[in-house]
């Protein structure tokens, strides 16, 4: 694809279900088998096999139903140290390669190539470092390029698995013409049947309709709507940054060794970031705590960890790192928490091992805090102890 003055360069690299490729890897029986990968009988899917999509099953549908729709797959619990692993392996072989590479989530990658064409051919380029990735890590990826990150995104999830392909600039629209508008990324199933009950099936009928029809409609969605469909997208390729961290600390009115205090307040700050975290469509991989003790000595332990941002999965560490860290002979003046190693993500729950009532509990939580504030609901108690004492305003 060659570069032009006008002419951006966005490639789009997405894993080909990730989750059941690296079973495969570790187990290579499982190959060209039905898999749902996910929790137990009352849990959810968090990811299943081409073999198995062709039933009609998919993420986040309950197992009940997916059991039902494929009953021959086999069920694997899942494993998110394993997709950590592997997810950075990929994260480190495109970041040695391109010059900027945005991590759109745990399995997928935009990487901005524009002006790469003075140097060498971008389309050998993007082939060679997607023959690299599949070379070094054994994962199948897909990936497509074009002029922006809508065109490039919609074209690999055509493409997957195992594809690729290239959009020329200035054919943007074109290409999105005879597609459905439920392929657009902003187009979900109430909108998609609001479209078609205006007789509105394919991305051609909604590009021609006036943009100011669509704000009408729609409201602000509305040109949203418009510019996608007309295949317009200015989006940057954001850096990806493992520095980028979510933190919280206090220092106390007075030094303490309360124990159970201690633990409220960890339990307090762990939860207020994870709900921050979660806000933001995001997972964390690496946890920090801090402690300064009377004497301002300061120390910290940090822990690399599953992608995730579930409460009990992180107080669980934050606990743990507590531990290890705590002098009981000192009085403690501050404790903190950071969160870091940031990716964006909406695996908010373990799918593994929640429950649908217990996913259910997260997102109602998740709701009274956004309307009511975050310290409206929290757990009663610390890391010690059956009471809980008291707080730190």
């Amino acid at each position: 694809m060659a570069s032009s003055p006008t002419a951006r360069s966005v490639a789009h690299f997405d894993l080909d279900a990730f989750f059941v490729s690296v079973e495969c890897l570790k187990n290579p029986v499982l190959k060209g088998r039905p898999l749902i990968v996910g929790g137990g009988e009352r849990g959810v899917v968090a990811a299943c096999s081409y073999e198995t999509r062709k039933f009609g099953v998919h993420s986040a549908m309950p197992m009940k139903l997916a059991r039902r729709l494929c009953p021959e797959a086999m069920v694997i619990s899942g494993d998110m140290e394993s997709y950590s692993k592997y997810s950075h392996l990929v994260t480190d072989i495109i970041r040695s390669k391109v010059p900027v590479c945005e991590k759109a989530s745990i399995d997928e990658f935009y990487i901005d190539l524009s002006g790469m064409d003075r140097f060498f051919g971008i389309s050998k380029f993007t082939r060679e470092l997607r023959e690299t990735i599949t070379d070094e890590t054994g994962l199948p990826i897909s990936y497509a390029l074009a002029s922006n990150k809508l065109i490039s995104k919609v074209a690999t999830n055509e493409v997957k698995p195992r594809g690729q392909m290239e959009i020329p600039f200035g054919e943007e629209r074109r290409y999105l013409a005879p597609l459905s508008v439920q392929k657009l990324p902003m187009v979900g199933k109430q909108t998609a049947d609001q479209l078609r009950q205006m007789g509105v099936e394919t991305i051609r009928v909604l590009a021609d309709i006036p943009m100011e029809m669509l704000a009408n409609i729609f409201g602000k969605n509305g040109i949203d709507l418009w510019r996608k469909a007309n295949g317009i997208d200015e989006s940057p390729v954001v850096p990806y940054s493992e520095q980028k961290s979510i933190s919280t600390e206090n220092t106390f009115h007075a030094d303490t060794t309360d124990m159970t205090f201690l633990g409220d307040e960890l339990v307090k700050m762990t939860e207020k970031i994870a709900f921050e975290l979660r806000e933001q469509n995001k997972l964390t991989g690496c946890i920090t705590v801090k402690v300064r003790y009377s004497n301002f000595d300061t120390f910290t332990k940090q822990a690399t960890i599953p992608y995730t941002g579930s409460d009990h999965v992180l107080l669980q560490k934050v606990k743990e790192l507590f531990a290890q860290l705590y002098d009981r002979r000192l009085l403690v003046r501050l404790v903190g928490v950071r969160f870091s190693h940031l990716i964006p993500g909406n695996y908010q729950i373990d799918l593994f091992e929640d429950t649908q009532e217990m996913i259910h509990l997260y997102q109602q939580i998740d709701h009274i805090k956004r309307r009511f504030g975050n310290d409206l609901l929290r757990r009663a108690v610390g890391f010690v102890g059956g009471e809980n004492k008291r707080y730190v305003s």
